[in-house]
């Protein structure tokens, strides 16, 4: 991959050995220049998995993405900067369904004894998190049975077998994701950018602003809105927004 350009993308002008220190720069740095958003997917067109595109639309074109395009490329740099034992893996989201009924849709990274999780959106760890289960700030990784489970105060997000996939494992969950009309990802807005002091997310109409832990949160207008407030916090502006459907806003559809 190009790291210069990955490198320039995120901001991160550090060093480049491979330390705790700059796995844990890098990690801060790639979450708060790189946004999460499902906008590709709500216009109809699934991810690409693939490095060359990943580049271009997450690096080059300074766009956002879920956390398969996320995690892909943030361990592809990983991997580049000599960083080793890096490893993918997949999870189920167990915050509103239990595990039973929850598939594995979810991708997170391992760099030895430590999870990295940059594509899990607005309430991800922005630091590694140990696997031994201490503590990193709210989040914390504990054994729940057969699995390891990542836990954010008193929720739980989600759990893993912590077996390392391959890629065509993530191919196969990314079509699912990305399609499925099940799947919330292919339903509805979601939305969120780190700011100078706070973040912005959005949820399907609901835009909310958080600057020094002060929330508001207020209906967007129409899709015009959406794609200036996108232009304005999410660093990118996409004219397709304007002919966004949103099966979760029926007067968008």
């Amino acid at each position: 991959m190009d790291l210069d350009a990955y490198l320039a993308r995120i901001g991160w002008t550090g060093s480049r050995t491979p330390t705790p220190d700059v796995l844990a720069g890098v990690l801060a740095h790639h979450m708060e220049a790189i946004p999460f958003e499902n906008l590709d997917v709500l216009l109809g067109r699934p991810p690409s998995l693939d490095l060359p595109s990943l580049e271009v639309k997450l690096v080059t074109q300074k766009r956002g993405g879920y956390c398969y395009e996320h995690t892909t490329l943030f361990a592809a740099a990983l991997t580049e900067l000599g960083f080793e034992n890096v490893g993918t893996h997949s999870a189920r989201v167990v915050m509103f369904t239990p595990r039973t009924q929850s598939p594995r849709t979810h991708m997170f990274a391992t760099v030895g004894d430590l999870m990295l999780d940059p594509g899990f959106g607005s309430i991800a760890p922005r630091v590694p998190v140990p696997l031994d289960g201490t503590p990193a700030g709210q989040h914390r990784l504990v054994r729940d049975g057969s699995y390891i489970a990542l836990d954010y105060g008193e929720q739980r997000l989600w759990v893993s077998s912590l077996e390392r996939d391959i890629p065509v494992d993530f191919e196969m969950a990314n079509h699912f994701t990305a399609t499925h009309p099940s799947s919330p990802f292919t339903r509805g807005i979601m939305m969120r950018a780190f700011i100078p002091g706070g973040e912005v997310r959005i949820r399907n109409r609901d835009l909310t602003i958080t600057r020094n832990g002060d929330s508001q949160v207020r209906p967007l207008a129409d899709r015009a809105e959406l794609r200036a407030i996108v232009a304005e916090h999410f660093g990118f502006d996409l004219p397709e927004i304007l002919s966004l459907r949103v099966p979760l806003i029926p007067e968008w559809t």
